[in-house]
């Protein structure tokens, strides 16, 4: 079975390279669409793509380990980051994560046993006019309440449901 799940992530894995290209440039748009799609970079991942990138497993390594959106820590379909700047705890940031915290049943770092939610602190978004603000896997949130949380978690339940729905007929189960 593993070697399977091997094969399959080094045709993959090609498969990218041959989208991409196979300079050092595309190493982090080809862990991006592998986080993605398995919410995982496995060992097994970050040395096969520094093979067929002729770079050092090491440097691929220190790319993931470097870049809080590439860390090889398994997440959720749904990866929550909301912003910890001072803008942010002005704009009442505590009571968006202790709403995050009650409603997902997780602590910050944590993901949800069913694998749906992952909730993770992060730096400046940007907003910070805007804030509280949160991230949820490339969509960003602003302006961000307690009651805007539960709508914000509503329709990520909606987006897993539909997705599930699809693949169970044979649709694409795409994680993006």
């Amino acid at each position: 079975m593993q070697t399977q799940q091997y094969d399959y992530l080094r045709n993959e894995i090609d498969n990218l390279v041959k989208h991409y290209g196979n300079s050092r440039s595309s190493l982090i748009p080809i862990l991006q669409d592998i986080k993605r799609k398995h919410s995982t970079l496995s060992d097994f991942v970050m040395q096969t793509v520094a093979r067929v990138l002729d770079i050092s497993p090491a440097e691929v390594y220190g790319v993931v380990s470097f870049y809080s959106f590439l860390n090889e820590k398994y997440h959720g379909r749904f990866v929550i980051r909301l912003c910890r700047t001072i803008s942010c705890d002005m704009a009442n940031k505590s009571s968006v994560a202790r709403q995050l915290e009650n409603d997902l049943g997780i602590k910050f770092g944590e993901s949800t046993p069913d694998g749906k939610f992952s909730l993770e602190w992060t730096n400046c978004l940007g907003m910070c006019d805007q804030g509280p603000a949160i991230l949820i896997n490339e969509q960003v949130f602003t302006h961000v309440t307690p009651e805007k949380v539960q709508e914000i978690l509503a329709a990520c339940e909606k987006i897993y449901e539909d997705n599930a729905v699809n693949v169970k007929e044979g649709g694409d189960n795409d994680h993006t």
